[in-house]
């Protein structure tokens, strides 16, 4: 399938598919209409806008660890011929308890080895330092180094572009987090595409996503412990209880390529 293109810049795509977890999915970026929007989204619109067009498939589901999303998704997305595709896997797997990065490693660099070999620029990103995000950011610490350190070296083996959140601290700014602190909000679903949109040398594109947000955090000690309770109940000590839904219990919200319209 093929999208006549009314320009071609430089870096011109016409397949653009995303695979992944919640954070591919778009959660908890609300698009308006019942579903999520999401960084991948947002990277598509851009695209679609700076080229005239663009098809696009989102098969992220939340949930889901990095075999998960390579067993499940990477063939679908091989069909779809992409030349360009967004890989993001790992956050899930940094939460079990056998969690083991030379696994991650290994899977991650299965999906963006495979993408590469078939003629796609693949895309991905590291997670920022959680310790001022989320209560128990602290003790995720190294964890997350090593999801990160994983990340890196499968991009390095595979050639697939890699943007380092973790080395600019406005991506630790609670400002950017959801209530749940697992997943980024409306505008740290938009820096995320505004990186990545750079690492493709999009038009109009610049370093702003990394610059600091403007002021500061205005809470004081009382809101922030308030806070904090309030997330060990109800998203810490739920996520422990109940786990993760089975991820079968959700579809991706953009199977097929589709044309994508521009927001503006």
């Amino acid at each position: 399938m093929r999208l006549p293109l009314r320009r071609l810049p430089a870096a011109c795509f016409e397949r653009y598919v995303a695979i992944g977890d919640s954070s591919t999915e778009g959660l908890e970026d609300a698009d308006g209409a019942g579903g999520y929007r999401g960084w991948a989204n947002r990277l598509a619109e851009r695209i679609a806008e700076a080229q005239g067009g663009l098809l696009y498939a989102n098969l992220g589901v939340r949930g889901l660890r990095a075999r998960e999303i390579r067993e499940g998704q990477l063939g679908p997305a091989l069909e779809m011929k992409p030349d360009l595709a967004t890989v993001f896997a790992g956050s899930n797997d940094m939460l079990d308890r056998d969690f083991d990065p030379h696994v991650l490693q290994e899977e991650v660099a299965r999906m963006q080895g495979a993408l590469v070999a078939a003629g796609a620029v693949v895309l991905t990103f590291t997670l920022p330092d959680l310790t001022g995000v989320m209560p128990i950011g602290r003790l995720l610490a190294r964890r997350v180094r090593a999801m990160n350190d994983a990340l890196k070296q499968a991009s390095a083996r595979t050639g697939a572009r890699l943007v380092d959140f973790a080395a600019h601290p406005v991506g630790s700014d609670p400002r950017l987090w959801t209530e749940d602190r697992f997943h980024v909000n409306a505008e740290g679903h938009a820096r995320i595409a505004a990186a990545l949109a750079q690492a493709l040398g999009l038009p109009g594109t610049d370093d702003a996503w990394s610059r600091p947000l403007p002021g500061t955090d205005a809470r004081g000690r009382l809101k922030r412990w308030s806070e904090t309770c309030r997330w060990f109940r109800r998203h810490l000590l739920r996520r422990v209880l109940s786990g993760n839904p089975p991820s079968d219990a959700f579809l991706p919200k953009r199977p097929r390529l589709e044309p994508v319209i521009p927001r503006g």
